[in-house]
């Protein structure tokens, strides 16, 4: 039988495609843009929209395992075509800010309908996104070797998707991850400082760091725009993880916004620096065995794109 990947053009759904077809399983992926998916060559690529339940059936036909990407809108639907296709576990990318408590209106629904549903399921829960630099800092670096930032001493575990896509492979193909919730991190505590300096090195040229205020970070991601400006308020403190405004001198700072994708298909970065409650972390070592990547070697991976 088939395994299905929702999601399958996103940062961690192409890492996940590649990684169960070198495992030699029976891949499907799900896209609204099958014309532009690019995947490996075995893969079934199936045209279907997760907000559109009735596209679904003939991708879902045979398949035993499913990644199920974050969409609420119609997950219920989602869920009960899964169950009557005859789906035996559905894995769900969600967001340690569950495991936090912050998360109540988008992840966790999508966790509570599969559960729900008496399936089998696996919850895949990252923290920080490493991709998130790119989408924040990569125009600015591209364009001026310029990285603007607030509080660039504060430190988090910033997760390569690739190591976030192991875990959900393994959970795919594996019955010992059935209910099981992973909160996932990368391997070493890295300040912002920390994360500017790598990607210098990974370009092989300095970078100027300006340390804001966050009005005026705010204002200058807002300028940027694309997924910078979409998330300024919350990146920088004026809005929590519901869309409450909230005062950026406060404690919660902004810094997690999840996003493997911002859309199915073109993919964000999934970032959290909430103050946190006790978050049993784990890597992509601890659960599949696989070396879990440093920030270093992301900044490696993705030099190209700050070029």
């Amino acid at each position: 039988m088939a395994i299905l990947v929702a999601g399958a053009t996103g940062n961690v759904g192409r890492h996940v495609v590649g990684r169960l077809i070198e495992a030699g399983q029976d891949v499907r992926a799900l896209t609204r843009r099958p014309g532009a998916a690019a995947l490996p060559p075995g893969v079934q690529v199936f045209e279907g929209d997760l907000t559109r339940p009735e596209t679904l059936p003939p991708a879902l036909e045979g398949v035993r395992t499913m990644l199920l990407f974050p969409v609420g809108e119609a997950v219920d639907e989602v869920v009960a075509l899964a169950v009557k296709a005859g789906v035996r576990r559905i894995v769900v990318l969600s967001s340690a800010a569950v495991t936090a408590g912050y998360d109540t209106e988008y992840h966790y629904p999508v966790e509570q309908a599969v559960e729900r549903s008496g399936l089998e399921w696996t919850h895949v829960r990252p923290g920080e996104f490493a991709v998130n630099s790119l989408y924040l800092w990569g125009p600015s670096v591209k364009a001026e070797r310029r990285v603007v930032d607030i509080d660039l001493d504060t430190p988090g575990t910033p997760i390569h998707e690739a190591d976030i896509a192991e875990v959900a492979a393994a959970a795919l193909m594996d019955d010992r991850h059935a209910g099981k919730a992973y909160d996932l991190a990368g391997p070493e505590a890295l300040t912002h400082r920390d994360q500017i300096a790598a990607i210098a090195a990974a370009i092989g040229a300095p970078l100027r760091v300006d340390e804001v205020e966050p009005e005026e970070a705010r204002e200058f991601y807002r300028a940027q725009g694309g997924w910078a400006a979409e998330n300024a308020d919350f990146l920088f403190g004026f809005e929590d993880y519901s869309g409450a405004t909230t005062d950026p001198g406060g404690t919660a700072s902004g810094e997690d916004q999840q996003s493997d994708e911002p859309s199915e298909d073109d993919g964000a970065g999934e970032e959290q620096t909430w103050e946190e409650p006790d978050i049993s972390w784990l890597t992509c070592a601890d659960i599949t065995g696989v070396p879990a990547r440093t920030y270093a070697e992301w900044a490696r991976d993705h030099v190209d794109d700050f070029r």
